[in-house]
């Protein structure tokens, strides 16, 4: 099974992809986690991506599609992998398909931008392993400690309403799109976002027909 997850920032997307990953028993993959694990480890293409990150500059649609390539050519994709945070726009998802990579489904969790505002003021992420937590949806056991590693809980910038209010504007713009995409191609499958986190799961597997 090879997806795509789609949905504003604040969806849901790293909450459920973590969930399908043990549910459906494939990896998942977070464009910035292996953008920084290709840079860390030095790769062709993560010495590129550095390039551009220690200019400044945003690293190029290419790169990134490259960096994709090199992490589902490794054997734990061999089943299939849920793709988080890329493709963003139209022109990332045309090149992904020249490059060859293909998906069995797209999934797009709706989600009012109103909920999103009220959900990204309670997100927590722990400063060590980027672990995700809600102060009221997903509570760490202590507050304000991470339990996976101990480490402390903390409130992105990108996470502040306005800034909120400008990542919802730039969604709507370019990645929205996309639905529109993949509903062409056959792969499209909404998925409403429910009242708990495992229904909204519940509500993807069965999209998928699981």
């Amino acid at each position: 099974m090879k997806l795509i997850l789609l949905g504003a920032p604040g969806a849901g997307k790293g909450t459920q992809a973590e969930i399908l990953c043990k549910e459906l028993g494939i990896p998942t993959i977070s464009t910035g986690n292996i953008l920084r694990a290709a840079v860390k480890n030095g790769t062709p293409t993560g010495l590129k991506a550095k390039a551009f990150m220690d200019a400044g500059e945003l690293v190029p649609d290419e790169v990134i599609i490259g960096i994709i390539h090199e992490r589902l050519a490794e054997p734990d994709c061999a089943q299939g992998y849920i793709l988080d945070g890329v493709p963003r726009t139209i022109a990332q998802a045309e090149a992904m398909e020249k490059a060859g990579i293909v998906f069995d489904a797209v999934v797009s969790i709706e989600i009012s931008d109103e909920t999103i505002m009220n959900r990204m003021s309670g997100r927590r992420v722990c400063e060590k392993c980027g672990a995700s937590y809600h102060v009221a949806a997903v509570p760490p056991k202590q507050e304000g400690i991470c339990d996976n590693c101990g480490g402390n809980l903390v409130q992105r910038k990108d996470d502040a309403p306005e800034t909120v209010r400008s990542r919802l504007e730039v969604y709507h713009k370019e990645t929205e799109p996309l639905k529109e995409f993949y509903a062409k191609r056959g792969l499209l499958k909404t998925v409403e976002n429910r009242s708990t986190v495992a229904e909204t799961t519940q509500g993807i597997l069965q999209a998928l027909g699981r």
